[in-house]
């Protein structure tokens, strides 16, 4: 019965370890692919690499290879052993850093000296037997100690408890309720990597580790680490991320049920399936990719019927469940131009193929313009010609009679009207207007065909107005969603108390590069008007505010003025020239903001792709943000 019992132990030994290297190492990417910019993600990774090397060791330790091989990978563990406790003492100070209390140059040295202490036991156990020495037995494995182990063992119990008093140091730094209780879960999982791979063996000297007790206690051990990796994962995802808590949260646990988990339930069947001598009269290690396969798309089935359910109870309140109910409405009812103009297109093509047409098009009027916005056939209209006909057209469009089809130069056209808004007579709104190729001198529809025609019209009519009224809102969003600065970043500054030193000015939220050039970007398409201008973080700037009493203490005067300055910075000395090089960053600012053209026309007058357009136009924009922060670091410093 012992015999069996150890035998399981053993087994379950081996998944727990398995367990532990696939929970860590998946930490550890997700570390890695994250925030990797910030410092707690980097030091935190180093922690996760030395748990995931040690563990990985011992997993090809319990595949039972050779003595020359066993005896190499036991000392290659010592990489991850003798660098957790510097790691970790990294991570505290990291952590410490955090709270605004940044090493002035103890700390660091500190760190240094402990990561070529770690550096140097490495070397002993790769190379000698000072250290510790491997005693390989019939059944099992333990390590020795040699007369150097004492040292490791202050350097490691010395760091570990610096390492707790640093975490404990920041926990008292922390201003808010949910902040203390991350980093007091990050003391409580913080000890477990570290003790978890400590070579117990060493204190245990000789003694057997392989009876029925030992592997209990081992076993409970490897369960305790994997739960505290998974306790440790939470109050990290907080740090070096700029996305809210609720989309941190939801996050990680799409990661965990999607990545670690469906790792494990891969492993445990692989380890306990192979061993099998028959399933269902069928080989077990024959039967075992099937299972593997089919235990995954089951597993990600279920996750995907649960996760819904697991965020609403976990994440999500009731107010913002129905608030994020209504945004991933939004999301999913919004099409962009490209699904209504392949919409528009299917449209122009089915009325050429019942009418027995060559051409077909769809004509939107607008107050800046007439542009076509789908068209089929050889003998479609052009824009500059609609343009110049305009009158005439509009004539014909809203004629009294009581026909809506109508006959203007060589086409059928029928009017399209919007369903949401009036006119300022309060008339039917004129959105645009469908044409097709004139098959005959009078009109010839059939009762059928006209029905169709209307029919189709119709359908064309609500698909327009829908890419309107989206055009409005992405223009919206557009201005809107760089305002919209809450981030982690942010929060950090009420989370924590300040430091000794103060940031500098360009350091500040309000000059982060990246958002501070989305919100010149949001500035410029808003250039005339609509909230990237009006309700612009850029209004906070010194030099806008110093711009206010030239421009009536109007504040988006002020910015507008402000940023035309910036783009007048970028234009080149002497004449102008469309199609020189030099040139074109101005260009594209003048022509796509002041003048706000369109891409294609701007693309034409310019010699440019419009791929290639919207690429320089990035680059245009990064220099008119360059520019303001000049301007407002040069006022700042006067």
């Amino acid at each position: 019965m012992d015999d069996v019992l150890v035998v399981l132990l053993r087994s379950l030994n081996e998944t727990l370890t398995a367990a532990i290297v696939v929970v860590s190492a998946s930490m550890l990417l997700y570390n890695l692919t994250r925030h990797l910019r910030n410092r707690v993600a980097r030091t935190s990774a180093i922690v996760l690499a030395c748990v995931t090397v040690v563990y990985t060791g011992d997993v090809f330790v319990s595949l039972g290879p050779g003595r020359q091989t066993l005896d190499a990978i036991l000392r290659f563990q010592w990489i991850g052993i003798a660098l957790m406790p510097a790691a970790m003492f990294h991570l505290s100070d990291a952590l410490l850093a955090t709270t605004g209390l940044p090493s002035r140059g103890r700390r660091r040295r500190v760190a240094r000296m402990l990561y070529l202490i770690g550096a140097m036991i490495i070397i002993l156990a790769a190379f000698s037997n000072v250290l510790m020495q491997p005693l390989i037995r019939t059944r099992s494995v333990v390590i020795t100690a040699g007369p150097v182990f004492p040292i490791y063992f202050a350097y490691f119990a010395i760091a570990t408890t610096v390492a707790l008093i640093n975490v404990q140091r920041a926990r008292q730094r922390c201003l808010t309720r949910d902040t203390r209780r991350r980093m007091g879960y990050l003391q409580l999982a913080l000890v477990t990597p570290a003790f978890g791979i400590f070579p117990y063996s060493v204190v245990l000297g000789q003694s057997e580790t392989d009876t029925v007790a030992m592997l209990f206690l081992v076993n409970a051990s490897n369960l305790v680490i994997i739960l505290m990796l998974l306790f440790l994962s939470y109050p990290l995802s907080f740090f070096g991320t700029q996305v809210p808590d609720r989309v941190v949260k939801a996050d990680l646990l799409r990661f965990m049920l999607r990545g670690p988990a469906t790792g494990l339930l891969a492993l445990v069947i692989i380890i306990f399936m192979t061993p099998a001598i028959r399933i269902l009269g069928l080989p077990g290690d024959s039967l075992m990719p099937f299972a593997v396969v089919a235990v995954v798309l089951l597993w990600q089935w279920l996750v995907a019927l649960a996760l819904p359910w697991l965020e609403k109870h976990l994440i999500y309140s009731d107010e913002d469940g129905d608030q994020l109910a209504k945004l991933q409405n939004l999301s999913e009812r919004l099409l962009t131009r490209a699904d209504l103009q392949q919409l528009l297109d299917a449209i122009v093509g089915a009325i050429c193929d019942y009418l027995q047409v060559s051409t077909a098009f769809v004509v939107s009027l607008m107050d800046s313009g007439t542009e076509i916005v789908a068209a089929t056939g050889p003998t479609r209209p052009d824009a500059q010609w609609l343009e110049d006909e305009r009158p005439s057209l509009l004539a014909a469009l809203v004629a009294t009679d009581d026909q809506p089809l109508h006959q203007w130069h060589s086409y059928w056209v029928i009017p399209l009207y919007s369903k949401r808004g009036l006119s300022d007579e309060g008339d039917r709104m004129l959105i645009g207007f469908m044409g097709i190729q004139a098959r005959a001198a009078e009109i010839n529809l059939t009762t059928d065909e006209r029905q169709t025609f209307q029919s189709l019209a119709r359908r064309a009519a609500e698909t327009l107005d829908d890419m309107r009224l989206q055009a409005e809102i992405y223009a919206a969003l557009e201005g809107l969603l760089p305002q919209i600065n809450v981030t982690r970043t942010r929060a950090a500054d009420v989370e924590y108390r300040h430091g000794r030193e103060a940031q500098p000015l360009l350091e500040n939220g309000a000059f982060d590069r990246e958002q501070f050039v989305e919100q010149v970007r949001a500035a410029l398409r808003h250039y005339w008007g609509g909230p990237g201008l009006s309700s612009s973080r850029l209004l906070e700037l010194n030099i806008v505010q110093n711009a206010m009493g030239d421009n009536a203490n109007n504040a988006a005067r002020a910015l507008r003025a402000v940023l035309l300055s910036a783009i007048e910075k970028q234009r080149p000395a002497g004449e102008r020239k469309l199609l020189s090089p030099e040139w074109t960053i101005y260009n594209i600012l003048e022509q796509r903001f002041i003048e706000k053209h369109k891409v294609r026309d701007v693309a034409i007058r310019l010699a440019l792709s419009e791929p290639d357009l919207y690429r320089k136009q990035r680059i245009a924009i990064e220099a008119v943000a360059d520019t303001l922060i000049e301007m407002e670091y040069t006022r700042t410093k006067a």
